[in-house]
């Protein structure tokens, strides 16, 4: 509407003022382009000007305008055909009279038709014959007023056009900062195409009060008023404005004028802006239709909450409407419904009386009744339950049947409450996780109608085999699985879909074990038997003692893993290698070791002969951490045969021969084998050692 009502102007503009003098010189407001056809001089002859630039006026117009925020700004002077057109921009902030020297100016159009203005390319101040016609650009500042001359030298009435650029603004009324609403035409849009809109009035002729108008047309923009006037020309010059009000008729076409007054500087450049429209009159008595009004009967409460301001009894906005319970009190002017909008009521009838701004009035009668009834229902919904959080099921919420109703919508509530209030909305209702419990559903009808139905959730828990346990083999073995009867249907992670499954060794299983359309995965595992661990081997003289933990006792012993005995020491038992086998009460495969028994030597005399002068050991070197040690009769070590001395003993110890006597020792290693077994064995010697 805005910029309709600017091109209204400056088309008025060309035909109204052919020219005009600094001191009348035309608002520019804002940045527009400005159309101009200027058909001589005003009334007075102002030359000359520009500092040489314009030595006199031929057919010129004068602008004055002010800049809304900093930046550059540059103009283009397009002629619309033959014309030379010369210019000059005085300011900032001068005075008409004393406008003094021009800060650009340009009459460099030699030839007829050239573009002239200022750019961004341009470094002249002023542009003097023979020169392109333009100056450079022009820094301007917020708040500074500047006055324009633009001359057609060529003294003809072609016209020219205006562009503006740059990154300036300049101040207008009719802005979003200034004008933050719409203004509005008075009246109704003419049958006629681009004929003046159309007041009505109740009779004609009849006495208007034209100021009525001007709230409507201002429409809250703050600081505009509104003028009337009988001519075009009366409107842009604000001369002869209607302010009482007239006796009025049907065919004279009516212009009113925009104009801002600025609050800070009435005198302000911007103030000079007009916006023109026009209007008539049309004679018209009003008539105000019958209606009907439905509303929601919602959960059955035999009530309904009614806006009787949407009843179109009345097309016209600005009218004023009021409501009354019966036609009586419409006639009387009592018991007037103050809160039409929000009108609790069962079905019946209310009273309007409709009048327009300009008197007239009717009445009118508004039926109220009740939209369809939404019909719902309970449902129920069970779901299976999820993996790994039994106690919940995730619902499609959807999927309950709680209408038979089309064209209803309907949205998801944890709670009655919610549902009436509309808040917490259940966001994901075709993925609600949630335990057993109850959720309410709204459902509303193409009317607004709503009910809510109570829908219970159900989890189905899991079904396990009870009869499936976890079990215990030898690791060499393989044993049956069975989930037992009772289920649709089976299905193991070997694959198969049978109640059970044979010759499985040791592991872990699944099985998917399937109850109506709910599948619940039962775990099983099958461990093995727990070995036992040799874990000591006592070696006295041909008596061997095995030491033995872990497993499930009592376990068996056996030098052939054919006889087998309960006791873990074994007598006789011969010189050299041995092996020794042990099981546990699972009877699984036995664990086995090797047991060597060393030659028992009693007797040494070192005396140096070459024969039985030491105790050797050496030949057991290879084991782990073999030590030898030699002990008195009273159990103190009196020598350590090691990898130092070649695990041998040749009856000394510290360097002196020991007395002739009975001695122990004991030799000890642990074997190379995983468990790195400890062996001890243990015996005597006899060293005779001469004096």
């Amino acid at each position: 509407m805005k910029k309709v009502l600017l091109v209204f102007l400056m088309m008025f503009c060309q035909i109204f003022y052919a020219q005009s003098d600094c001191t009348s010189s035309l608002a520019v407001c804002g940045n527009s382009a400005i159309s101009y056809t200027p058909s001589g001089y005003g009334n007075v002859q102002e030359g000359p000007l520009g500092g040489g630039c314009l030595y006199s006026e031929h057919y010129s117009v004068w602008y004055t305008f002010t800049v809304s925020t900093s930046g550059t700004l540059t103009f283009l002077i397009t002629p619309n055909a033959q014309a030379d057109y010369d210019w000059a921009v005085f300011g900032p902030n001068k005075q008409c009279g004393s406008l003094g020297a021009p800060v650009r100016c340009s009459y460099a159009s030699t030839a007829s038709g050239i573009l002239t203005g200022l750019n961004m390319t341009a470094t002249d101040l002023s542009e003097g014959a023979g020169g392109d016609g333009f100056c450079k650009y022009m820094d301007v500042v917020a708040g500074e007023t500047y006055y324009l001359i633009v001359d057609n030298f060529s003294a003809n009435t072609n016209g020219f056009v205006l562009t503006w650029g740059g990154t300036a603004t300049l101040s207008s009324p009719f802005t979003s900062a200034i004008q933050p609403n719409p203004f509005v035409p008075p009246g109704s849009p003419n049958a006629t195409p681009n004929g003046p809109n159309e007041v009505i009035v109740c009779s004609s002729p009849a006495v208007f009060d034209f100021s009525t108008l001007s709230a409507g047309i201002i429409n809250g923009n703050p600081n505009f008023v509104v003028s009337y006037h009988t001519s075009a020309n009366d409107a842009l010059t604000g001369n002869n404005p209607i302010t009482t009000p007239q006796t009025v008729n049907t065919t004279t076409v009516y212009y009113y004028s925009i104009s801002y007054l600025d609050p800070a500087n009435p005198n302000s450049p911007i103030s000079k802006c007009k916006q023109t429209g026009t209007f008539k009159f049309k004679q018209g008595n009003i008539v105000a239709q019958d209606a009907s009004l439905s509303a929601c009967n919602n959960n059955n409460a035999g009530t309904a909450v009614y806006d009787l301001t949407a009843a179109a009894v009345f097309t016209d906005p600005t009218a004023i409407k009021k409501y009354y319970p019966t036609l009586a009190d419409l006639n009387a002017g009592t018991n007037e419904i103050t809160i039409p909008t929000n009108y609790l009521s069962s079905t019946g009838t209310v009273y309007v009386k409709v009048t327009t701004l300009q008197g007239c009035s009717d009445d009118a009668q508004i039926t109220l009744n009740f939209n369809p009834v939404v019909t719902v229902t309970e449902a129920t919904l069970r779901s299976c339950f999820i993996e790994g959080s039994p106690a919940t099921a995730s619902f499609n919420l959807t999927a309950a049947a709680v209408t038979t109703q089309t064209g209803v919508t309907k949205k998801y509530y944890p709670s009655l409450t919610d549902a009436v209030n509309q808040t917490n909305e259940i966001a994901t209702p075709a993925a609600y996780i949630a335990p057993n419990g109850v959720i309410y559903v709204r459902v509303t009808n193409s009317s607004g109608c709503y009910n809510v139905a109570k829908v219970t959730l159900i989890v189905l828990p899991p079904v396990y085999s009870s009869v499936l346990e976890d079990k215990i083999i030898c690791i060499e073995d393989t044993t049956t699985l069975d989930a037992g009867p009772g289920f649709n249907g089976y299905e193991w992670s070997t694959g198969a879909t049978t109640r059970t499954i044979t010759n499985v060794g040791v592991g872990t299983y699944w099985v998917k074990l399937k109850t109506g359309e709910c599948v619940s995965l039962q775990t099983v595992k099958v461990y093995p038997s727990e070995q036992p661990v040799i874990t000591n081997i006592d070696i006295a003289n041909n008596i061997v003692t095995v030491s033995v933990a872990g497993g499930t006792p009592p376990y068996k012993y056996s030098m052939d893993n054919i006889k087998w005995q309960d006791s873990n020491v074994f007598n006789n038992v011969p010189r050299g290698d041995n092996m020794i086998y042990v099981k546990d009460a699972y009877d699984c495969d036995p664990i086995h070791i090797t047991v060597i028994v060393p030659n028992l030597i009693n007797v040494i005399t070192p005396n140096g002969d070459g024969i039985n002068d030491v105790i050797d050991y050496s030949a057991l070197a290879g084991k782990q951490s073999l030590v030898f040690s030699i002990f008195d009769r009273y159990g103190v070590k009196i020598f350590q045969a090691d990898k130092s001395n070649g695990y041998k003993w040749d009856g000394t110890s510290g360097g002196k021969k020991v007395p002739t006597g009975t001695y122990w020792y004991s030799v000890t290693w642990n074997e190379n084998d995983k468990k790195n077994t400890p062996f001890k064995y243990s015996g005597w010697v006899m060293v005779k050692n001469r004096e």
